[in-house]
């Protein structure tokens, strides 16, 4: 629920977005963050102290410290740039909310035994060329098109 609120606004705000910035900035700006997108993956993410458990339960407060995390991180910007670029607000939430969660249930449910057999510095490094190539096709084929 939290993932599919998180992406919904971050799609939302892209839609919006895109009616306010001319196509080709549009791109230019696009193509730019996917690259900043691959330098961040790089960085790997971390925890700042121990979350405390809401009097609703784990549940409760697992989904607002998941919703507080994830807003402004490279997912949600991610989000924000492809709904800006696709002009398809729900089918890049959705997308983005399946990819999400197609990454995290097996993070959920197979833990610490997945991070100890997959080495994260190659993922990290695979993700970060991911996005690095994304932004560079977007860019070349910003160029290809320039008058």
């Amino acid at each position: 629920m939290a993932t599919l609120l998180n992406h919904g606004l971050a799609g939302a705000l892209g839609y919006w977005l895109a009616a306010w910035i001319p196509r080709q900035a549009l791109l230019g700006i696009t193509g730019l963050s996917f690259i900043g997108f691959g330098l961040w993956a790089l960085h790997p993410d971390a925890l700042n102290g121990a979350p405390k458990q809401h009097q609703a339960g784990a549940f409760v407060t697992t989904v607002i410290a998941f919703f507080l995390a994830e807003m402004g991180d490279k997912t949600q910007v991610a989000t924000v740039a492809l709904a800006a670029r696709f002009q398809a607000p729900a089918q890049v939430i959705l997308g983005t909310t399946l990819g999400m969660l197609l990454a995290d249930v097996p993070a959920v449910w197979l833990g610490d035994r997945l991070a100890q057999r997959v080495p994260m510095k190659p993922v990290r490094i695979a993700a970060a060329a991911l996005f690095v190539a994304t932004g560079a096709l977007t860019l070349f084929g910003l160029m290809r098109d320039a008058p």
